[in-house]
């Protein structure tokens, strides 16, 4: 399976500005730029980006591993916060994320719980591809 997504930037790269289109057509022609990357402009960034990437499939690996053992959640709410640093020897660096989650599953221990959402953090095909620190917080609700 291979999925694809396309960038177009124009100008230098603080006044410049750019666009992202996926084919699946979410984004088309969403734009992006210095402003709304490393200030508050209106638009996307790739740091944003890969945040929602990183939630919704580790929203999705934590439902596929609470199934296999048996457990159907009612629901489950993550968020990502992806942290963007400026390193003196490496330049910028996407350093960690950190996956915030609060799912409500029946009939599950919270001990349980921890062991399938570490699991599911650890497989999730998003968190293998990254190579920052992710860190976790996962709540019953």
């Amino acid at each position: 399976m291979k999925r694809k997504a396309s960038a177009s930037w124009r100008g230098d790269l603080k006044t410049g500005h750019g666009s992202l289109t996926t084919d699946s057509g979410v984004l088309k022609e969403t734009q992006y730029s210095f402003g709304t990357r490393f200030e508050h402009g209106i638009g996307t960034n790739p740091e944003e980006l890969i945040g929602a990437a990183h939630a919704g499939c580790f929203s999705m690996a934590l439902c596929a591993e609470l199934q296999k053992a048996g457990f159907t959640p009612e629901a489950i709410d993550t968020h990502a916060t992806v942290t963007l640093e400026n390193h003196p020897q490496n330049g910028w660096t996407v350093s960690r994320v950190h996956l915030d989650t609060k799912a409500k599953v029946p009939e599950i221990t919270v001990s349980r719980f921890m062991e399938i959402a570490i699991g599911a953090k650890a497989g999730c095909p998003i968190s293998r591809l990254l190579k920052a620190e992710i860190s976790m917080d996962a709540q019953l609700g």
